[in-house]
């Protein structure tokens, strides 16, 4: 079965890159995410200054089997990009540069420090849900989209990513930043939330608020990807629960033409979980009769 796809002109040899935010900060992290198979880096966010973030706690594992946590940006600033790339680099592999920032010239900033690198494409993170100034307050208002994709599409050369989160206006926000010039986006980031201590009687994590991710909040992320692929048809790279070949079809139906692993490689082995994942693909792909993951990318639209 032929696995590979290609995202906004990148090559995959096959579908499963990792999600911004699990790893990516450092050269080991780079090395260790080649080494659980993924077809694509995509690094932790990456601000222009460096970010401590915030206090312990700052991660919790569920009894629902998700994850709720509220890093808080933490990250060593654009400094560390050329390192990044070009341990990717020494894999083989193409890398994704996660962009974070306040305003379109913190987002230009390290986006312009990510393609003088050598990145493939930046993924601009306008959804992280416990970051104030940082994250969904930008996604939400499709104006404000807008403006940052463009401002940052107009001096770059390589592709840009929008990545966003669930809110009301997710598909105007979605079709704001494909008309400014996004290449293709992602769908979705963590979901605010928030886990109170009952013995305690106080929350949990440091900052009261995180972003769950995992298995939870994976019926929401499909339906995410669904709308908007049935209303825009972009290049959409899944986000969001995908632990296993199924949760990774589903997003692949719904319209993903890629999916990202986050939470799943925190809960078991990486190398485990995508050798599992694309597994499991081709035997899915063989059931359907299809010879090619492509051909299955939005079906469920189509039957």
């Amino acid at each position: 079965m032929c696995l590979n796809v290609d995202v906004c002109g990148i090559c995959l040899r096959h579908p499963i890159m990792n999600a911004s935010g699990i790893l990516g900060s450092c050269r080991e992290h780079i090395a260790r995410l080649a080494e659980y198979g993924v077809s694509a880096i995509v690094t932790k966010t990456i601000t222009s200054q460096p970010r401590e973030g915030y206090e312990t706690p700052i991660v919790i594992e569920l009894p629902s089997g998700g994850v709720l946590n509220a890093v808080g940006l933490a990250n060593p600033g654009k400094k560390v990009i050329h390192e990044l790339v070009a341990e990717a680099r020494r894999f083989g592999l193409p890398i994704i540069v996660s962009v974070g920032g306040r305003d379109e010239r913190e987002f230009i900033d390290v986006a312009i420090e990510a393609e003088k690198s050598g990145a493939d494409a930046i993924e601009l993170n306008l959804s992280c849900p416990h970051t104030k100034g940082y994250g969904i307050e930008i996604g939400s208002e499709p104006s404000v989209v807008r403006t940052i994709v463009r401002e940052v599409s107009s001096v770059l050369r390589i592709p840009v990513i929008a990545k966003l989160g669930i809110c009301d206006k997710l598909v105007a926000s979605a079709g704001s930043a494909l008309e400014a010039g996004a290449r293709a986006l992602t769908l979705i980031n963590t979901v605010k939330a928030m886990y109170i201590d009952v013995f305690s009687a106080k929350p949990v994590l440091s900052n009261v608020f995180g972003g769950l991710s995992g298995p939870p909040i994976h019926p929401l992320a499909v339906r995410a990807v669904y709308e908007v692929y049935r209303e825009l048809r972009p290049e959409i790279i899944g986000c969001g629960g995908v632990h296993d070949w199924r949760s990774a079809a589903e997003m692949i139906l719904a319209g993903a033409r890629a999916v990202q692993v986050g939470t799943a490689f925190i809960h078991g082995s990486g190398r485990r979980v995508v050798e599992s994942i694309l597994s499991g693909l081709r035997s899915w792909l063989r059931m359907l009769g299809l010879k090619s993951i492509r051909e299955a990318i939005g079906l469920a639209h189509r039957v």
